[in-house]
C-alpha cells in the first residue's frame, strides 16, 4: 500500500488506535476519564519492565526498526512511537476491559480460570526452556510463566475478566502488530531477528507476541484493579 510508505506511518498507527477509546472515554455508562489516575500509574509500572526490556533487544538486535517509519527520534534507543506505543496500546485495552466489564459479568468463576492460568504457566515454562537459545522466546515466555503462576496462585477475582480482555484484546493487537510486522506494507516496521524466535507466525507476528502482549495486559491489569479496590 504505497499511501502508508512515509516517516510518520508508525506515528499516524498509534493515533488511530487511541482514536476511539478517547472520543469514549467520556460516554456516559463507563465515564473511562474517571478512571485515568488509576489507570496510567498502572501503565507507568508496566513501562519499568517494559522499557529496558525494549531497549536491551534493540541494543541486541533481537529485533530492529526500519527508519522509513518513523520520524527520526529516538530515546535511549527506542524510536519515540515505541514509548508512545506502551500507553497507548494499554490504555486501548484497559478501555476494552472496562467496557466488557460494564456489558458483561465482571466477577466470572475464578477457580477455573485459576487452572488455566497454572496450565499455561507450566506449557510457557516447558517451552522456554526447550527453545532456550532464542533469547526473545526464553525471555518473554519465561516471565509470562512466572506471572501466570504467581496469577494462578493468588487467583483474583478479576482473573475471568483478564482472559475475556486479553482475548478480545488481541483482536486490535493482531491488528495493529500486522501492520508493524509487515502486512500490509511493503516492508515491516519492526523486524526480528530470526536466530532469537521460534519461527511460528500468525500472519507475520512471532508467536511470541502474543504472550508478549499477555504479560503487558497482567501487569497493567493486575495494578489497576489492585488500585481500584483500594480506592
Amino acid at each position: 500500500m504505497g499511501f502508508l510508505e512515509h516517516h510518520f506511518f508508525y506515528f499516524i498507527l498509534m493515533l488511530f488506535t487511541l482514536s476511539y477509546p478517547l472520543a469514549q472515554s467520556f460516554e456516559r455508562r463507563i465515564f473511562y476519564y474517571k478512571k485515568w489516575n488509576l489507570l496510567f500509574p498502572s501503565i507507568l509500572l508496566m513501562m519499568l519492565l517494559f522499557i529496558p526490556w525494549d531497549i536491551w533487544f534493540t541494543h541486541w538486535s533481537v529485533w530492529q526498526f526500519n527508519s522509513d517509519y518513523i520520524c527520526g527520534i529516538k530515546v535511549f534507543l527506542l524510536p519515540i512511537e515505541e514509548w508512545i506505543f506502551f500507553i497507548i496500546v494499554p490504555f486501548s485495552c484497559i478501555f476494552i476491559h472496562e467496557v466488557l466489564n460494564y456489558f458483561f459479568n465482571k466477577n466470572l468463576e475464578s477457580h477455573s480460570y485459576a487452572k488455566i492460568s497454572f496450565f499455561l504457566a507450566i506449557l510457557l515454562a516447558f517451552f522456554s526452556v526447550l527453545y532456550s537459545d532464542k533469547l526473545y522466546t526464553l525471555v518473554c515466555f519465561s516471565l509470562t510463566s512466572l506471572s501466570l503462576f504467581i496469577l494462578s496462585l493468588y487467583n483474583p477475582n478479576w482473573i475471568g475478566s483478564f482472559f475475556r480482555t486479553y482475548l478480545v484484546s488481541l483482536i486490535p493487537f493482531l491488528l495493529i502488530n500486522g501492520f508493524l510486522t509487515g502486512s500490509f506494507t511493503e516492508n515491516p516496521i519492526v523486524s526480528y531477528n530470526a536466530n532469537h524466535i521460534i519461527g511460528i507466525r500468525i500472519i507475520n507476528i512471532p508467536i511470541e507476541d502474543s504472550m508478549y502482549c499477555l504479560l503487558m495486559l497482567l501487569i497493567v491489569i493486575a495494578t489497576y484493579e489492585k488500585k481500584s479496590t483500594s480506592n
